[in-house]
C-alpha cells in the first residue's frame, strides 16, 4: 500500500515515513498542498495523511480542491487544531478521519489500517482463503492454524490480493502500491516476491495464478 504524507515539518514527516515504512508501506512525502495535488493527479496513492497548517494553500483548501476534482483517495487530517469547529469543517470537506497533534504513531497506523481495510474489505478484518487466514489488524497469517511468516514486501502483496479475491491485479498496479519515489520496485522484483509467496502458499492449496501479459489473481475460493 502506498501512502502520501503532506507535512511541512520535515522532522515529523521523516519520523512518520520511517515508522510507516517499517510497517511495510511505501511512503512518499511532500511539504506543500500544491505538490501534493500534483502528485495525486499523476500517481496513485492508497491514502493521504494531510496536515492542515501548510504554507500557502492550507490543508482544508487542498482537501476542498481534491474532492472538487472528484479524485477519491482516503484522507486522514492531522493538525494541532483541536476545536470541534475545525474537526467538523475537516469532515464536512471530505476528510475520512481527523487526528489531533500530538498523537501516538501507533494510533495513526491503526487509523491507516482501518481506512485501507474499509476501502477494500467492508466486512471483518480477518479474511480466510481456503486454509489461509489473514488478520489485517494484527498483520498475522496462519495456514491450517499454524503461523506463516511473510516479509514486509510479501505481506504488502498478499494484502493486495486477499482484499480483492478473484480480481486480477496488474503488475503495474502492484508496483505502484509498493514503490515510493525513493525506492522504486521493478516488475521483475514483483515476480520474485510472488514466487516466494507461492512457495509458502501452494503447499496449502492457495494458488496465485498468473494472468498472462497482465498480472496475478488469488485463485483459491474463500472459505465459508
Amino acid at each position: 500500500m502506498r501512502l502520501l504524507i503532506v507535512e511541512d515539518d520535515a522532522l515529523l514527516a521523516d519520523g512518520l515515513a520511517r515508522s510507516l515504512s517499517q510497517s511495510g508501506y511505501a511512503v512518499d512525502w511532500v511539504d506543500s498542498a500544491e505538490r501534493a495535488l500534483l502528485a495525486i493527479e499523476h500517481e496513485s496513492f492508497d491514502l493521504v495523511i494531510l496536515d492542515v497548517g501548510l504554507p500557502g494553500v492550507d490543508g482544508f483548501e487542498m482537501l476542498k480542491r481534491l474532492r472538487r476534482a472528484e479524485r477519491y483517495v482516503p484522507v486522514i487530517v492531522v493538525t494541532a487544531r483541536d476545536a470541534v469547529s475545525d474537526r467538523v469543517r475537516g469532515l464536512d470537506l471530505g476528510a475520512d478521519d481527523y487526528l489531533v497533534k500530538p498523537f501516538a504513531t501507533e494510533e495513526l497506523e491503526a487509523r491507516v489500517r482501518a481506512l485501507i481495510r474499509r476501502g477494500h474489505t467492508p466486512t471483518a478484518p480477518q479474511i480466510e482463503v481456503g486454509p489461509l487466514a489473514i488478520d489485517l489488524v494484527g498483520r498475522q497469517a496462519r495456514v491450517h492454524g499454524q503461523p506463516l511468516e511473510f516479509t514486509a514486501r510479501e505481506w504488502a502483496i498478499i494484502e493486495l490480493l486477499v482484499t480483492q479475491p478473484g480480481v486480477a491485479l496488474s503488475k503495474e498496479r502492484i508496483v505502484q502500491s509498493l514503490s515510493s519515489w525513493d525506492e522504486k520496485l521493478s516488475q521483475n522484483a514483483v515476480e520474485v516476491y510472488v514466487s516466494r509467496l507461492r512457495s509458502k502458499l501452494e503447499p496449502a492449496g492457495v494458488r496465485i495464478r498468473t494472468v498472462r501479459g497482465f498480472g496475478y489473481v488469488l485463485d483459491s475460493p474463500r472459505a465459508g
